[in-house]
């Protein structure tokens, strides 16, 4: 999956829930950490972003991955960290993916 399409989709996303939040939505670039630095983006709306970014891509995010922050820690991630961790879950899929359909 290219990145930058993640990126792109990713800040789509972030802008679009502060808008309909009518929050305030700071200029987001790759070094932005969304955690820290958007209004209200808290546990609640994390697992609507991590769906919407997923049905917009046409991917698949487990319920219990958090790509906003680093794993099993309360480290916040930037953009381009987030977008290296869905481009790594997609190319995991991608592996498993043909494993399964073969066994069939």
């Amino acid at each position: 999956m290219d990145a930058a399409l993640v990126q792109t989709t990713l800040v789509e996303v972030l802008q679009n829930i502060q808008a309909t939040s009518e929050l305030e939505c700071p200029p987001l670039g790759g070094a932005t950490k969304p955690i820290e630095e958007l209004p209200k983006f808290d546990s609640k709306i994390w697992p609507v972003a991590i769906g919407m970014l997923g049905a917009k891509l046409g991917i698949s995010i487990a319920n219990d991955v958090n790509i906003f922050r680093q794993d099993d820690s309360s480290i916040a991630l930037t953009i381009d960290e987030i977008v290296a961790k869905v481009v790594a879950l997609v190319e995991a899929q991608a592996v498993v993916e043909p494993k399964q359909a073969s066994a069939q």
